[in-house]
């Protein structure tokens, strides 16, 4: 098989796939970073990282209302 036959193999690690989604959250990113993220990262670890900060973010919103709520 020819080099050219094989899919683009994506070096980007969770951690960073992880950090480029929590920056994204928040809408800060510099071009230059974000074109190294769209070359480098795996697309199934975006969007698993993706579902994680999701997550995390609810449990978060849940835990302020419940500390709001009880708060007397």
């Amino acid at each position: 098989m020819m080099d050219e036959d094989k899919p683009h193999q994506r070096k980007g690690s969770f951690l960073a796939t992880m950090k480029a989604v929590l920056w994204s959250f928040f809408g800060v990113r510099k071009r230059k970073d974000y074109e190294s993220d769209a070359a480098n990262l795996n697309p199934v670890h975006v969007i698993i990282a993706a579902l994680i900060g999701v997550m995390v973010f609810i449990g978060l919103l849940m835990l302020a209302v419940r500390f709001a709520v009880s708060w007397k």
